[in-house]
Parts: C-alpha cells; structure tokens; sequence
C-alpha cells in the first residue's frame, strides 16, 4: 500500500479505463478523490473516455459533489449505473445525449459486483424481466448514444424451462473506495462509516480484475492498531491510499458525524410530530391500512416516508421492522442528505445481502411512489420525457416484495383539496394525469406481477385500485368524491370497475386519530 495524493491517486487513471466508485446519495463519498480526477481533467485533459461504473447515485442534487464532479465531456464515454438523479449534471449530460448511459437495477449491480470477483459469467436472475432493462423492451439503454453504441449489458435466456435475464460482467480496471482509517499495512476500517455497502465485492472484483484499489480513509494509523471486525478492506486488495481534508470526508452530506448513525450510541428519538390533514397524510393513513403485524418494511422517499409517521401515531410502529437497502435493519432510517442511513439501526448488512433477502421475497410489505401509471398497472420513476432518474433499487423491492403498495396523487400540477368531516373535496383539479393509457418507461411490470400473482395496492388521495386477476381495478373511491368527475375523467383509460366498489374509510379524512388496528 502507498499514501498518495488525490491528484496522485488521478494520475493513475489512464484514457479508456473502466472505474468503478461506491457510494449511496450522500454517504461513504470519495469526494477528495473526485475532486483531484476533475482538476488534472481541467488541467491536462486527462484521463479520457472513462467508463463509469458505480452501484448507487452517488451527489446532493447539486454539481458540486460526488459524481457530478466527473461530469465533463471528455472524460466520460460510458456511465453503467442504477440512479442518477442526485447527479443533476450527469444526469443532464445523459439526457443530452452526450455520454452513453445504461441503467441497471441496484441490486442487480450490487451482486453483479460479488459475481465478477468470482470469475462468474455474470449474474443470472430473474430481477427486470418484462421491465425496461430486459433486452425485448429498452434493454437498459438510457440514450440514443447507449443504442448506437452495440454494447448490450442484458440477454434474455432459458433454464429449466424458465425466462431469466443475464447481466453480463463488466471488469473494473479502477476502483475508488472510501472507508474511516487505513493503517500501516492498507486495512480499511469502518468505524465511522454508516454502511459497508458493497466495498468488498468492488474491491474483490477490481482486484481479481487487475485492477488498482485506491481508498480514500480519514487517517493513518499504526499497523495492528485496527479491530480486525471493523476491517472491510483486508490490505492485500488495497494498492493505494488517499487522506482526505475534513470538508471532502463528512460522514454524510447532512453531518459530520453522528454516532448515533453507527451503534456507537443509542439515542432516544424525539416524539414525531403528526402530519398535518392533506393529502399525504390521507394517503399514509390508507396506505399504513395494509401493514399486517411484525412486518419487514422497506420505505421508499417522498410520499411512502408518511405511512412511519401514521404507523407512530397511531401506536401500530412497533409491527414495522424497518429497511433500508443500503444494509440497516431497524432503527429510524435518515432522510435528505443522509438517506441511507439509520439511527439506532439493529443491525448494518452489506448492501449485497440486503437484496439478497430482498430479492427472495424477505419483504412482507414495501411503499414506493407513483411517477405514472397505465392500464396494465405498470409503474414509471424512471424517465420522463429526456430526463433519466434511473431506477435505484425500486425495481429489485417492488418485483419481489410479498405485497407492493403505490403511493401518490392522483393528479400533479395545482391540484388543491378540502379535507375533514370524514370526506374530501376537491376544489381545484390537477393539470397533469399522473394515470395514462401507456407509462412512458416501465419500471414494474403489471404483467409480471399478475404472472406471479403478486398483490399489489395502488394508493392516492381519492381512489384506490389493485391489481386483479382480470386486470387494473379501481376498488375504493374517496366519500364526497363524484366518481364520473373526480376519477374516471383524470384518467386517460377506463380501469376496471369492481363490482363492489367500496367508500374509502371516512376516519382517513378526520383530524382525530383512526385508531387502526392490525389483525
């Protein structure tokens, strides 16, 4: 192992190399590392026609961190990777068409990552069929630049009589890594980190790979000084090592440093705050209806964050074990800047086998968003218009949870709402149809789900549907809700109607609370 420089460490990076970083949102970042890549750039020009490989969105939905500090032409020619929208210039520099963009599911990259330190073929699962990364729709092509490029990252293929998809490995000849110290001899410890992520598996693959490992640490320390169970990085993967300034090494984008966030402390949670009477609130309610006791959970960002804050008002958190799939388990899972984490989390798994559990259908019950949603009751978050999110890991939680529950407005774009006395009003209707006869990118598969008769709810303010064995049901509308005006006319197709359509509880649209209990 050797103590470089971060502009040392972007020396060794050569025109062409494929490089893979680790990293969630706004944890675990090497950001002192990109920094130096992005100044030599600047300076020299070099290196160029990089290949991008990394698991999650790596960026603070600026252009100043993370991954967005190597988005300029030039450097990149390829980004394979499963999120891009807290990387707005990279994401931009996709939507342009300007680097060739491939968008595969995070659990998928993650054990992809585990398979090619192995020397395996690849990863075979049946994680994106009849999804946009299978090969017979988009294969997980993000631009016209990744169609033209005759790179295909995903086939379809047989075994036992059964359709899987095969992601085929992608060598790192780089890796850039980041852990809390490295000592003498180059272990890499963890202790201020709030997840392993996936670390291990991208060293092990670039090692085995011939690759470099470049970690950047917080310090040096003596050899044999290091709890050897704190140690992710054995030594013999690491080739060099980066220090990096306080401001480039923050525990998170949002902190310094909590221990709260790595089980050094416990800490007691504040008493949340109950959710005002809108629409959020009336969709978490409903959605927190379909907790069943001790659940797994897996909450997704935005709308689906509600049904906690529900579940602790009405006494009913305790049934929810939470996940998140960066590898806590339990605890209060962070948002904004320190999405990823946890405090007081349980247990911290790496990031792998967390969807390996999720994969297997360890989740009892997930709430994700709605971007759009068709007649088929297929899902999209991930593209709109030129604009590529990427799927993160909604794809890999939402094909193989045993019930998916949808969360959000039935229409966007103005819409205003009177909520109370046990009905709702609507005042003035949305611009946007969030339902439309075709999503625009297919990111879970109604069809897939009917196949392996999944239960699948979909939640919004006024109107609930599922998936039924005859198709996309409209099966509770909201009281006070005109069911012609208010649901049938946003929406650009006619659902199925169940025969017994039901009224939506009228203590959802209350200010008191329910009272739900779990059977």
């Amino acid at each position: 192992m050797k103590i470089v420089s971060a502009r040392e460490a972007a020396n060794l990076l050569k025109t062409g190399m494929t490089v893979a970083t680790e990293g969630f949102l706004g944890i675990q970042v090497a950001d002192e590392i990109f920094l130096g890549i992005r100044e030599r750039f600047l300076e020299e020009g070099l290196p160029r026609d990089l290949t991008l490989f990394h698991i999650a969105s790596q960026g603070d939905f600026s252009n100043e961190k993370g991954l967005c500090r190597l988005a300029e032409e030039g450097l990149l020619k390829r980004v394979i990777g499963a999120h891009f929208n807290t990387m707005p210039k990279l994401r931009d520099m996709l939507s342009e068409n300007k680097i060739e963009g491939f968008n595969l599911p995070q659990g998928v990259i993650s054990h992809m990552m585990r398979d090619i330190a192995a020397h395996k073929p690849g990863t075979i699962t049946h994680v994106g069929l009849k999804t946009f990364v299978d090969p017979r729709l988009e294969g997980a092509k993000v631009n016209q630049k990744a169609r033209d490029s005759g790179y295909d990252p995903v086939e379809l293929i047989h075994l036992g009589g059964k359709e899987y998809l095969w992601y085929k490995p992608v060598r790192p000849d780089a890796c850039i890594l980041r852990g809390s110290y490295a000592d003498e001899r180059g272990n890499i410890s963890f202790e201020k980190e709030v997840a392993t992520l996936s670390t291990v598996s991208v060293a092990q693959a670039t090692r085995n790979s011939g690759g470099i490992v470049i970690v950047q640490v917080e310090r040096i320390v003596g050899a044999g000084t290091l709890d050897p169970k704190l140690v992710k990085i054995p030594g013999i993967y690491v080739d060099y090592v980066v220090v990096a300034r306080p401001e480039n090494h923050r525990q998170t984008y949002a902190v310094d440093y909590d221990p709260a966030f790595t089980g050094h402390i416990r800490v007691p949670v504040s008493s949340i705050p109950p959710l005002k009477l809108d629409e959020r609130k009336v969709i978490a309610r409903r959605a927190a209806m379909e907790l069943v006791p001790r659940a797994v959970v897996n909450l997704g960002v935005g709308m689906p964050e509600g049904v906690a804050i529900v579940a602790t008002e009405e006494g009913i958190a305790h049934h929810m074990n939470l996940t998140v799939e960066s590898g806590p388990v339990g605890g209060v899972p962070a948002g904004g800047g320190s999405f990823g984490a946890a405090t007081n989390p349980e247990a911290i798994l790496d990031q792998g086998y967390q969807f390996d559990f999720y994969d297997g259908g360890g989740i009892d019950v997930a709430f994700l968003g709605i971007g759009q949603c068709d007649a088929k009751g297929n899902i999209n978050v991930s593209r709109f218009g030129t604009r590529s999110p990427g799927c993160g890991g909604f794809i890999n939680i939402t094909q193989n949870s045993k019930k998916v529950v949808f969360c959000g407005n039935f229409t966007a774009g103005g819409v205003q709402l009177e909520i109370g006395n046990g009905k709702l009003t609507i005042r003035k209707e949305g611009k946007v149809h969030k339902f439309i006869p075709a999503v625009e990118q297919i990111t879970f598969s109604g069809e897939y789900a009917k196949e392996v008769a999944q239960p699948v709810v979909y939640i919004t303010e006024r109107a609930v549907f599922e998936m039924k064995p005859e198709g996309f049901a409209l099966t509770e509308i909201a009281p006070g809700i005109d069911l012609q005006k208010d649901v049938l006319d946003q929406m650009d197709f006619q659902p199925i109607i169940a025969k017994e359509l039901k009224r939506m509880d009228e203590r959802i649209f209350r200010e008191e609370k329910m009272g739900i209990t779990l059977i």
